[in-house]
């Protein structure tokens, strides 16, 4: 596949979180000296090679930002948000559970609201996270989570980000938060992500 202007730009896109300061103006940036080095009539493949890489080139953009952790009081809220938000589906189930006239409607109910509160939470977390790097509750609060250079995280650095919550060892791993530099949880440091304020200058 030939890789135009575009296609360049939006992998480097891909690569700068949603909130990354500037977002606009780098890409502004990027396409001018595309378009100055076109207008001297240079080819459009040598221009793209002579930039690099789209992901080390969004990385060389991300080592210039100071990303701020995220405080403790803050990552609890948020996560609280996110905990009410799946047990309020829960109770929505449940009482369309209570009051079905069918009784096998019921039990299908039922079970999808056991489901969704056995496993709801943290498939919602694992693909909130990956895809926007944000849960309802951390964009309610301006947070965000990122790798530890500041691109986005991959899809499996979100499923480690929850084995925690799956193994039941959230507290323990929580507790890490307070003797971290960066206020990481142990499973972070596993996934080499980290939680930040979202959108800083």
């Amino acid at each position: 596949m030939t890789l135009t202007t575009d296609l360049y730009l939006d992998q480097v896109l891909a690569h700068l979180p949603r909130t990354t300061p500037q977002r606009q103006q780098i890409v502004l940036e990027l396409r001018g000296h595309i378009e100055e080095r076109l207008t001297a009539g240079r080819p459009l493949a040598e221009v793209l090679d002579q930039l690099g890489d789209p992901v080390v080139l969004a990385e060389s953009y991300l080592t210039g930002l100071t990303l701020t952790p995220a405080d403790f009081g803050a990552r609890v809220r948020a996560k609280l948000v996110d905990l009410l938000g799946v047990l309020a589906v829960v109770a929505v189930l449940a009482a369309l559970a209570w009051f079905s006239p069918r009784e096998d409607v019921t039990v299908v109910v039922l079970v999808l609201a056991v489901v969704v509160a056995a496993f709801g939470f943290v498939a919602y977390t694992i693909v909130a996270e990956w895809r926007s790097g944000q849960t309802v509750g951390k964009r309610r609060y301006g947070l965000h989570v990122v790798q530890e250079s500041g691109a986005p995280i991959t899809f499996g650095q979100a499923v480690v980000r929850q084995l925690a919550t799956m193994l039941q060892v959230f507290w323990i791993d929580a507790m890490f938060m307070l003797f971290t530099d960066r206020r990481q949880r142990a499973f972070e440091l596993l996934s080499k992500t980290r939680v930040v304020r979202a959108g800083q200058p």
